[in-house]
């Protein structure tokens, strides 16, 4: 059982004693440390925020307890009731609020939940506003509104077809290139969001599917995160039904993995890079994916003459640095794709529409178009933390075991050596050390991060 409050948000399990877990009491401290930054921010008679939730079993639970505290506190709540992520940072702007919450905790598994906190551009807020809400709830400063003042709330149906509506109007995506076609792909949304947004989307591209797991009950039928351990069910699927690919999220659908029609993973990172190529083949630009992502983007990106930046791992990192140099298209390797051209967040839903206009415009199948670009190889490991463990003063040692090498630390501890690479960063979100690495194979990125770990572990 744990609770992390960090500067993106707030995420821990449900049940236990305050302090120690995800529990109603400490809902209301951080939505009402969330509020009160709120109305710092403008000096004004009214404030509203948006409000989501994937379909985790606690999500009614924590999303009612929220809105009421912000409700006390006097801010307007907006209920956009099972959403998506990125439905909820589009409809910020859409409805003019000033902030928005999404509650979810993306890949974790269901005993977890989150508070995912939103600015009122639809963007993560910054680490210098996280670090002032987290302030709040160190003080329990809050002043609540008195009987006159108290927000209202009030729910909203179709976000999720503006969402849509907001894609399809986009210049790149090609409706009438995919219906052409006629694609047949199985869909795995995990039980959740994911299984009322994509089919939608999929009908207004006329694209058949076929559904698995798409009942948002909050059941995962396997571990929520989309890697390819937990999804033998859906490679199975795809090879059954013909289909030409399958299509996977997480739970509130802001990471995108694609099965190809042989039923193998096309490789959570290559999700990026497909996308990218499509874009860069039409608007070229810079582009920015984190430190822990494939190399493949930068091949891609100066095959078009263009120039790739890292950044440090998380989605309002990549974002910076991707309005810093003008990128027009962006993400993680974790199947995060940020095309700012709609907002800038993380959006499968976007994600799936490009990926199809690209794989559309190309005489060739899934598996080709994934062998067409340059082949790396990564594994991702971890090592779970106790609190006797100093994890900055280890991230030193290893940087100065290797500092004939070239070194990156902005985020965590990458070396990046001639044919491969290793990067070493304590999670944001779990208690545990990421090992990522990637190789010129399978066994090669496996045996490095294997290295690394016996290292650590000889060091600790």
């Amino acid at each position: 059982m744990a609770l992390i409050k960090s500067i993106s948000g707030f995420r821990g399990t449900i049940g236990g004693y305050p302090g120690d877990n995800l529990t109603p009491i400490d809902a209301v401290k951080f939505a009402a440390a969330y509020g009160s930054w709120v109305k710092q921010q403008t000096e004004k008679t009214t404030y509203t925020i948006v409000i989501g939730r994937d379909a985790r079993i606690s999500g009614p639970m924590i999303s009612q307890i929220v809105s009421a505290t912000l409700q006390g506190i006097g801010i307007d709540v907006i209920d956009l009731g099972l959403s998506t992520t990125p439905t909820v940072e589009v409809m910020v702007t859409e409805l003019k609020a000033d902030g928005g919450i999404i509650f979810t905790a993306s890949h974790n598994p269901k005993e977890w939940n989150a508070l995912k906190l939103l600015n009122a551009k639809g963007e993560f807020v910054s680490a210098e506003d996280g670090s002032v809400i987290l302030d709040f709830t160190e003080k329990d400063n809050y002043h609540f509104a008195d009987v006159d003042s108290l927000g209202s709330y009030t729910t909203y149906e179709g976000a999720i077809e503006e969402h849509i509506e907001k894609i399809l109007a986009l210049p790149l995506v090609n409706t009438e290139a995919i219906k052409l076609k006629k694609f047949k792909v199985v869909i795995d949304a995990v039980n959740s969001t994911g299984g009322i947004s994509i089919p939608p989307l999929l009908d207004r591209l006329g694209v058949e599917y076929i559904k698995m797991y798409c009942e948002p009950t909050g059941h995962f039928p396997h571990n929520p995160e989309p890697l390819k351990e937990h999804l033998g069910d859906i490679c199975a699927k795809v090879l059954e039904e013909k289909a030409d690919f399958g299509i996977v999220v997480d739970p509130d659908v802001d990471r995108l993995a694609i099965i190809d029609e042989a039923g193998n993973m096309f490789g959570e990172e290559y999700t990026l890079v497909a996308v990218a190529d499509y874009v860069l083949s039409k608007t070229p630009s810079a582009t920015v994916s984190n430190l822990s992502s494939s190399r493949a983007l930068r091949d891609v990106t100066r095959g078009y003459n263009e120039v790739y930046s890292p950044s440090a791992v998380g989605e309002l990192n990549v974002v910076v640095e991707m309005k810093a140099t003008g990128a027009k298209i962006g993400g993680e390797g974790n199947g995060g794709i940020i095309y700012p051209e709609l907002h800038y967040g993380r959006d499968s839903l976007v994600g799936i529409a490009l990926f199809l206009s690209h794989l559309a415009t190309q005489e060739k199948s899934v598996s080709a178009l994934r062998a067409s670009y340059p082949s790396y190889f990564m594994a991702k490991k971890k090592i779970e933390l106790t609190p006797s463990i100093d994890v900055d003063q280890l991230l030193v040692e290893v940087e100065k075991l290797y500092a004939n090498e070239d070194v990156n630390t902005i985020d965590g501890v990458k070396i990046d050596f001639e044919k491969e690479w290793v990067h070493l960063r304590k999670s944001n979100t779990e208690p545990i050390i990421r090992i990522y690495t990637e190789s010129y194979s399978q066994e090669a990125a496996e045996e490095l991060a294997d290295r690394m770990i016996a290292q650590i572990q000889s060091i600790i």
